[in-house]
């Protein structure tokens, strides 16, 4: 690890761990502080997997990927990283945007060495409060975005609002030329993204093949399916084998970096209430969001997030869990079933007529 150059100078530590929809909403806050403030060193401590998500950082900013499973797990080994951050970056103020037990535990190590410490207040009663609301449109909380924000300018940092975006503009064609080639003269780009961590959150895949089905009859529309899961690959590989002018990114893996640069180039994007639909948004991409058992009140929206692109049937169990990762009560998913690849494929033609 680098040595903090200005010896006394303000030096933060901003704390994010998982997962990878939470670190990708951190990204803007994140870097809009950085940006806003030219003058304070950033170190962002996350785990080794989500600190390839930091494309393109401001220059103000280290990212820490740790091995929080092996090198530093448990207590002694989260004391044992906090000692040698302090150590190598002698940072001043610390950003705790996570608030679980290793980070109050990093909380503590701060307080007691006279750092300040800004935590997120999470709004976890509010959001308790929202699952199983009866009325059909819950009002909104707080986002999580709007928090993040708000952990930065209890340290007294400025920030902008402004919105972070990778490869603003469009990446090069060459930076995801292995995938394919450059967009032909009038051809449209669509990305989907069909899976989520639970299954309350994924729209059933045979009714999405629909969708790319009827996407892929258009000569002029290419689609890109993205994925990360074993059987994901298999699906994915099964639609792509299937379907014309459909490539399966999720197999081979290209890297993190090549998939955001190939993101940043589509038309339009259609993702769950999941990672992806994140990673959408800082690649600037117009994205339609299906949801189920959660619901964007829930505040778990990207910057920018636009609700008339958001495709959801109003029930009055819904939202039934904060996170999605309960079984459903009705026991037949009828949130997302009852959605038709018709109002999914009217809010692409709403983006791409």
């Amino acid at each position: 690890m680098p040595q903090n150059d200005a010896s006394g100078s303000r030096c933060v530590l901003v704390v994010r761990f998982s997962a990878m929809g939470d670190v990708a909403m951190a990204i803007g806050p994140l870097y809009d502080a950085c940006r806003s403030n030219p003058d304070v060193r950033f170190i962002f401590l996350t785990k080794a997997p989500t600190a390839r998500l930091l494309l393109e950082p401001p220059e103000n900013l280290t990212v820490v990927g740790a091995d929080m499973k092996h090198e530093y797990s448990g207590t002694r080994g989260m004391l044992r990283l906090l000692r040698r951050l302090r150590r190598d970056y002698r940072f001043t103020e610390m950003a705790d945007l996570h608030d679980v037990l290793r980070t109050r535990l990093a909380d503590l190590f701060c307080r007691f060495h006279g750092i300040k410490v800004s935590r997120i207040r999470k709004g976890r009663r509010e959001k308790a409060r929202l699952v199983g609301d009866t009325s059909e449109c819950p009002a909104p909380i707080a986002s999580t975005d709007s928090r993040y924000r708000r952990v930065f300018e209890g340290l007294g940092l400025k920030l902008s609002g402004t919105p972070a975006r990778f490869f603003a503009g469009g990446a090069d064609p060459s930076a995801f030329a292995e995938i394919t080639p450059p967009k032909a003269p009038g051809e449209r780009w669509i990305g989907i993204a069909p899976f989520a961590a639970h299954r309350a959150k994924i729209y059933p895949p045979e009714r999405m093949r629909e969708v790319v089905e009827r996407l892929s009859e258009d000569p002029s529309v290419r689609i890109f399916l993205f994925g990360g899961g074993e059987e994901e690959k298999r699906i994915l590989g099964r639609w792509a084998s299937e379907l014309p002018r459909v490539t399966n990114v999720a197999e081979p893996r290209y890297g993190f970096a090549v998939e955001m640069a190939l993101m940043s180039r589509l038309d339009a994007m259609v993702a769950m209430d999941s990672g992806n639909m994140h990673l959408a948004a800082l690649a600037g991409v117009p994205t339609v969001t299906v949801w189920g058992a959660t619901h964007p009140s829930m505040g778990f929206t990207p910057q920018g997030f636009n609700p008339k692109l958001a495709v959801q049937t109003p029930m009055e169990c819904r939202p039934c869990s904060v996170f999605g990762n309960r079984p459903c009560r009705r026991e037949d998913y009828r949130c997302l079933d009852s959605i038709e690849p018709a109002d999914i494929l009217s809010r692409i033609k709403s983006i791409i007529p």
